[in-house]
């Protein structure tokens, strides 16, 4: 009976100390142009780097937008801070990253992170 209750008590205490959010880092070109562009020769430079967020909650699983929509916004607000019309810029590197966090069912807290380095061409 000892050896239940000593059990029990380092579970609750394993359970209590852990963390309750999952992260997920996604390496993947989500854009779908035909446009190439030759990065062999030393003609561009790296200028910035930007990122853009989006967050949702859901209480019952019920709420928010669905993912794609999150993923759409946080990429729309990371394009705004990009600056892209002054010059010739353009991304690349774009990673998306994704924390889950709460308690499912009752709530979850679902964020959205794509980040991506601004390259400028000099010649």
């Amino acid at each position: 009976m000892k050896k239940i209750s000593l059990y029990s008590l380092l579970l609750m205490l394993t359970a209590s100390f852990s963390s309750c959010g999952i992260g997920a880092a996604l390496v993947t070109n989500h854009n779908q142009n035909a446009t190439e562009v030759q990065l062999n020769q030393n003609n561009f430079k790296v200028v910035d780097q930007v990122s853009g967020s989006s967050e949702v909650s859901y209480v019952l699983a019920i709420g928010g937008m669905k993912e794609k929509q999150l993923y759409q916004n946080a990429y729309s607000a990371m394009i705004k801070k990009a600056n892209l019309l002054n010059g010739s810029k353009a991304i690349t590197n774009v990673v998306t990253e994704e924390h889950v966090s709460g308690f499912a069912p009752f709530f979850v807290k679902r964020t959205i992170t794509v980040s991506a380095q601004v390259v400028e061409f000099t010649r």
